[in-house]
C-alpha cells in the first residue's frame, strides 16, 4: 500500500477496505514478523496520511482518512501479540475487524482459560490446586493439577506448574533425607 494510488484507485480502495483483513490492509503475510508489521505500517501510514494528501478534494480526503484508520487499527492489533493472536482466532471464522476492546477482552478470556482451566472440569480441579497451594499442601496440589490437566492435556501452564510442584516436592524429600 505504501505506493502512490490515483484518486479513483484511493476511493475503490475505500470501499472495499471492509472485505480486507488487517494482513490485506497491510499487504503482509500472517506470519509476518513484529518488525515486518512495524515496518508494512510505516510504509503504509505514510502513503495515506491525511496530511500527506491535503491536495485532494474532500471525497478523496475522507477516504484517505478512512484507509488511514484502518491501517492504525490493522497495526493496533497485529503489533500485539495477544491481540493479534485473539484476531487469528477470530479471523478463523470470517472475523476481519476487531475492535480494540474486542481483542483485549479475547487476549484475557484465553490467559484465563490457560491458567484457571477451559473446561468445567479443568476449572475445579485448578481451583482445588490453588487451594491446596495456599495451605502448603503440594502432595495434594499436584494430585489436583495432574487431574485438571487429564480434562486439558494441551494446557501448557497446567504442565508447567506440575513439573515445577514435582521439582519442588523432590526438593523437600532431598532436604527431609539430608536432616
Amino acid at each position: 500500500m505504501s505506493d502512490v494510488l490515483a484518486p479513483t484507485e484511493i476511493l475503490a480502495l475505500a470501499n472495499i477496505l471492509d472485505e480486507l483483513d488487517y494482513y490485506q490492509v497491510l499487504h503482509i503475510d500472517p506470519g509476518a514478523s513484529a518488525a515486518q508489521v512495524r515496518q508494512a505500517f510505516h510504509a503504509s501510514s505514510r502513503a495515506f496520511h491525511p496530511d500527506a494528501n491535503r491536495h485532494l478534494d474532500r471525497e478523496h480526503r475522507e477516504a484517505i482518512t478512512k484507509i488511514a484508520r484502518r491501517i492504525t487499527e490493522a497495526y493496533t492489533v497485529l503489533r500485539d501479540a495477544k491481540r493479534r493472536r485473539a484476531y487469528d482466532e477470530g479471523r478463523g471464522t470470517g472475523q476481519r475487524r476487531m475492535q480494540i476492546a474486542e481483542a483485549e477482552a479475547r487476549a484475557e478470556q484465553t490467559a484465563t482459560a490457560e491458567l484457571e482451566g477451559a473446561t468445567p472440569n479443568g476449572r475445579r480441579y485448578s481451583a482445588l490446586a490453588r487451594q491446596d497451594l495456599a495451605r502448603g499442601d503440594l502432595a495434594a496440589a499436584l494430585r489436583n493439577l495432574q487431574t485438571a490437566a487429564t480434562f486439558e492435556p494441551g494446557n501448557s501452564h497446567f504442565k508447567a506448574t506440575i513439573q515445577d510442584l514435582k521439582e519442588q516436592i523432590e526438593a523437600s524429600r532431598r532436604r527431609q533425607k539430608a536432616i
